[in-house]
């Protein structure tokens, strides 16, 4: 006989990602895996890993890593109404994480604009260590579907129209 131990996904999780293109996409990996395990709609999770995509490379391109470890930190977790807090955390820049409205043929600056768009609020925190500096975004809940919840039937019920 086997013993079968539930483990149950974790509301919230912290990771240190190497400053650079390559921790961009383990933790994406990673979150993509604890949301989805912990219930979160699909919907959600997808916008919360764009938005942690997004954080990531600005930091990477941006600002500097934290310490000596040459990592920034990473964070995410469930919202009590069923949304995704997500956070990022490094060693500041020389500029403050702010939007901008770049040209149609600029290679760059719109991951704000992106996450402005996802995210129902998103801010910039420099309350940690001195030097350091978070930004933040709350992706909301999934929304109910509309059209498709109103809908007050069952498909088997069209057979007499057939």
């Amino acid at each position: 006989m086997a013993l079968v131990v539930a483990q149950e996904a974790p509301t919230s999780s912290t990771m240190a990602v190497p400053h650079g293109p390559a921790g961009v996409g383990a933790a994406r990996r990673r979150m993509r895996e604890e949301l989805l395990g912990s219930g979160t709609p699909e919907a959600v999770v997808d916008d919360a890993v764009l938005i942690l995509s997004e954080l990531l490379s600005n930091a990477y391109r941006h600002a500097r890593p934290l310490g000596a470890g040459e990592c920034v930190h990473a964070a995410w977790g469930r919202t009590p109404d069923g949304g995704v807090s997500v956070s990022v955390t490094d060693g500041g820049g020389p500029t403050r994480p702010r939007l901008s409205n770049p040209s149609v043929t600029a290679r760059g600056g719109r991951g704000l604009s992106i996450i402005t768009s996802l995210a129902s609020d998103w801010g910039v925190s420099d309350d940690g260590a001195p030097g350091e500096v978070t930004v933040w975004a709350v992706v909301p809940p999934a929304e109910d579907d509309g059209f498709a919840s109103s809908m007050d039937f069952d498909l088997a019920d069209l057979e007499d129209f057939a």
